[in-house]
């Protein structure tokens, strides 16, 4: 593959990804009800900006914006990471009580017994991130 379909595939999956994980954070506030904690505000705001910015640089095939999606996917990474610690590490558990109107130890889902909210932004943040990772190193090869 040459290395300007790598980077053209690698920022339009990653478009792709942020463009699925905004629809899915609306589709459990919208249409599911389920209303957000403070946390997963925190989430969306460094999630929903990347289907711009993604989507901008993809059409424009402008592959050093890279670098700033880069930056906006590790942070919410690592905010959906402590938020998944949260929920699931018992000892952590009790620092979700204090988080707002809805606490943010509240699994509103819990597929096979580890799949919540925050860990699918997780997965979608380090799914990201990875690609972005990609498209900097191909890039300063050339």
């Amino acid at each position: 593959m040459k290395r300007e379909q790598l980077l053209e595939r690698c920022m339009f999956l990653s478009w792709v990804i942020s463009l699925i994980a905004t629809s899915g954070s609306l589709f459990f506030s919208e249409v599911l009800k389920y209303i957000p904690c403070e946390l997963c505000w925190y989430q969306r705001i460094f999630m929903y900006p990347l289907v711009i910015l993604l989507g901008v640089a993809s059409a424009k095939k402008d592959y050093r914006m890279s670098q700033y999606g880069l930056i906006l996917s590790v942070i919410g990474g690592l905010i959906s990471l402590y938020h998944y610690l949260i929920q699931k590490v018992p000892f952590l558990h009790e620092m979700g009580d204090a988080c707002g109107i809805v606490p943010c130890n509240t699994d509103y889902i819990n597929w096979f017994g580890f799949i919540t909210i925050p860990f699918l932004a997780l997965i979608a943040f380090i799914l990201i991130s990875i690609l972005q990772v990609l498209m900097m190193r191909h890039r300063k090869e050339n």
